[in-house]
């Protein structure tokens, strides 16, 4: 039954669906609804996966949002042409951006941004027939397809009050660290790299000291992480370069699919 104030979130990644229920008011925790378990990539798995993950729960009327796996993906920033005043000149210069970095026209992607025409934004493109099967899944299970986020994008919204002066931002989601790197308050750049087995805080610490130097930027003086950041990266004794905080902790039960949905979520 869905009550005032209250929502669904659809995870989507390339080996599973998850849903999950959450709500704004009244302290309503969040809820893990069902998983559905799918190889993403075979030909036509999304329509079957996700009436396997709404068999018995009535979507009709629903505000869902879904969160996609950055592995789906194409994030980057985009630095505005000079004397750019349309928004037709920033969309120009992501889409030749695009092409630079991924080497594949941005005809079969849709690229949507925090646009700017004075300082670097954020950029983030989605496969358009993956944003079409979930259009097409809408309007068969008559839901209302709120919002379709990148789960990276999702979490930097959801920590931005957190953030503090002189800090990165960062994410770690299946074996991935996603870095946010910041020049004051301007974003400077998005970077990724795979988690390597046993990285332990020597390893983060020098993966951010090479990262500041790639990007031009000075050394953050805190990391702030969300997602499934090792403890041993959080700040001990000793440590000079830069201190790292934990946003969150992963020791309520929730799966990798499931957070994935929740991930944005206030609640």
């Amino acid at each position: 039954m869905k009550r005032l104030g209250q929502s669904l979130r659809i995870g989507v990644a390339p080996n599973g669906l998850a849903l999950v229920k959450v709500g704004r008011l009244f302290g309503s925790a969040p809820l893990a609804l069902s998983e559905q378990p799918l190889d993403l990539f075979a030909p036509d798995a999304l329509a079957p996966g996700l009436r396997m993950l709404f068999s018995d729960i009535p979507l009709a009327g629903w505000p869902v949002t879904v969160v996609l796996a950055d592995e789906l993906l194409r994030l980057w920033q985009v630095t505005p042409p000079p004397g750019a005043t349309r928004p037709a000149d920033l969309e120009a210069a992501a889409a030749l951006r695009f092409q630079h970095l991924f080497g594949a026209s941005p005809a079969d992607w849709r690229i949507s941004a925090d646009w700017d025409a004075d300082r670097p934004f954020l950029a983030a493109a989605a496969p358009r027939v993956l944003l079409d099967q979930l259009t097409a899944a809408a309007n068969e299970h008559r839901f209302h397809l709120v919002e379709v986020a990148p789960q990276f994008v999702a979490a930097l919204n959801q920590w931005r009050r957190e953030r503090r002066p002189g800090a990165w931002f960062g994410q770690v989601a299946g074996g991935v660290l996603t870095l946010a790197a910041y020049q004051g308050r301007s974003l400077a750049a998005v970077r990724t790299a795979v988690i390597p087995a046993g990285a332990d805080r020597d390893w983060l610490e020098a993966h951010v000291g090479r990262e500041a130097l790639r990007v031009g930027v000075a050394r953050p003086e805190r990391l702030q992480l969300c997602g499934a950041a090792p403890a041993a990266w959080a700040s001990s004794p000793g440590r000079l370069n830069f201190a790292c905080s934990l946003l969150e902790t992963l020791d309520d039960g929730w799966s990798e699919l499931a957070r994935l949905a929740r991930s944005g979520s206030a609640a």
